[in-house]
This record gives C-alpha cells, sequence and structure tokens, in this order.
C-alpha cells in the first residue's frame, strides 16, 4: 500500500456532503427559533444512572470493571447531570418542551419487556427505586415521560406520534448510554427527519473510548454535536420568549 493510499483510508470522503445536508442546514436553527426544538433527555435513572442501584447494585460483581465504574459515574457526577441540568432550566425558561424517557415496564414481572432486555435482565418495574428519576434532572410539573423497555424509543413507544402531535421538529439529545439508548435515539431520529442536535458533554457511557467512537460516528452523520455552552449560547440567542 502507498502512502497515498493509506492516507485516503483515513478520510472521511462523505464529510462535507454529510455535514451540508445534516448539520448546516438552516432548518435547525429555524425550528428552534420557531419553538419547535424540544430536549430529550434519555434514560437518567436509578436503573443505570446511581451508585450502587439497578445493574451497579453489586459492583464487586459487576461485568464493568471497576475503572469503567469509576469514569462512568465521575463523568456523570461532574459533567452530565449539571449540564443537563443547566440545558433543562434553559428549555423551560424558554417555555421549550423538555421530553424524559426512562426503561420501566407495564408489569411488576415485567412480562411485557422486549427480548433484549429479558436477556440482559434489565427491569424497572412500575413504582421501583430502578424506575425514579435522579432528582437533579428529574421531570417537573407535567413535563412528558415516555417508558419503554427497549434500546430504541422510537422503535418501542409512540414517541414519533407525540412530537408530531406536538409539532416538534428538532431533538436536543443527552442522556445514558451514549453508544446504546442515545445512539440509537438519534440515529432513529434522523431517519425520520428530526433535526438533531447531540450534546457530547451531556451523554455518558462505560469507556472514553466508546465515548469518543460514538461522538465520531454520529457527528454531522445523523446530527450536529455541541457543548453545553454552544447550545445555551445558540439558544438564548436564537429563541424570543
Amino acid at each position: 500500500m502507498t502512502e497515498q493510499e493509506d492516507e485516503f483510508l483515513h478520510i472521511d470522503p462523505l464529510e462535507e456532503a454529510y455535514r451540508e445536508s445534516i448539520a448546516e442546514i438552516p432548518q435547525v436553527t429555524e425550528s428552534l427559533e420557531k419553538h419547535k426544538t424540544a430536549l430529550l433527555v434519555i434514560d437518567l435513572q436509578y436503573l443505570d444512572a446511581a451508585r450502587g442501584c439497578g445493574v451497579f447494585a453489586d459492583l464487586e460483581n459487576s461485568p464493568v470493571p471497576t475503572e469503567a465504574q469509576e469514569y462512568y459515574f465521575n463523568r456523570l457526577d461532574e459533567s452530565v447531570f449539571p449540564n443537563v441540568r443547566r440545558l433543562q432550566d434553559c428549555f423551560r425558561e424558554h417555555s421549550l418542551e423538555v421530553i424524559h424517557t426512562r426503561i420501566q415496564s407495564l408489569t411488576k414481572d415485567g412480562r411485557d419487556r422486549g427480548p433484549g432486555h429479558k436477556r440482559l435482565g434489565l427491569h424497572a418495574a412500575p413504582g421501583s427505586k430502578e424506575a425514579e428519576f435522579i432528582e437533579s434532572v428529574a421531570p417537573i410539573g407535567d413535563e412528558i415521560v415516555i417508558n419503554k423497555t427497549a434500546s430504541g424509543v422510537f422503535n418501542s413507544t409512540n414517541i414519533e406520534y407525540i412530537l408530531r402531535n406536538m409539532g416538534i421538529t428538532g431533538l436536543f439529545i443527552v442522556g445514558v448510554y451514549s453508544n446504546e439508548c442515545v445512539s440509537t435515539a438519534v440515529r432513529d431520529a434522523c431517519d425520520r427527519g428530526f433535526y438533531v442536535t447531540v450534546i457530547e458533554d451531556a451523554i455518558a457511557t462505560v469507556t472514553p473510548e466508546l465515548q469518543n467512537a460514538t461522538v465520531t460516528t454520529l457527528k454531522d452523520r445523523y446530527a450536529r454535536v455541541m457543548t453545553t455552552v454552544e447550545a445555551l449560547q445558540e439558544i438564548n440567542r436564537v429563541v424570543e420568549d
């Protein structure tokens, strides 16, 4: 392989075309300006985002190594929770919708769960601690809560019907895990024609490699990628109360 051929393997030949078609189109900010963009907060609950609870109840015997758990929870505490709250406050101040998803079955024994969640042993029964939202980023008032028992909220719930009913055309997406439920929501939303923005410092997963790979894959292919500061600046500049 020549040096020129090797260099080609490290270049995305479609990057510019996708960026111009997905991330840099005026409809993204127009949706925000017209109050048609919502904040979608994914699975910030005790099942998967709290130390010593849910999938992390048995820390010593968890399949996630201690180092990965520390990375994940430190990222949640230091970046995700505070940034999500800042975004929630901003959306609320501008009368923009804040929508929450969580993993929760319809039944106490979880017999309605998706096959994948059954195989993984993921279960948050109605009224359980695992189904509760993390307090600092929990819903307030009559904000919409959508329960799901699969990774993809668009594939397993009526969220698209709800968003269409409210005239929502854009989504800012935050939550966990970056490479699983967040990534699936982003891709599915994009495929359905929503203008998607991912807030990179308000999503988390269990390793830096998975985090970085997910952001790289989604960026400009399926969504804009912004920091919390950039998002807040745009919202405050574009949205008129």
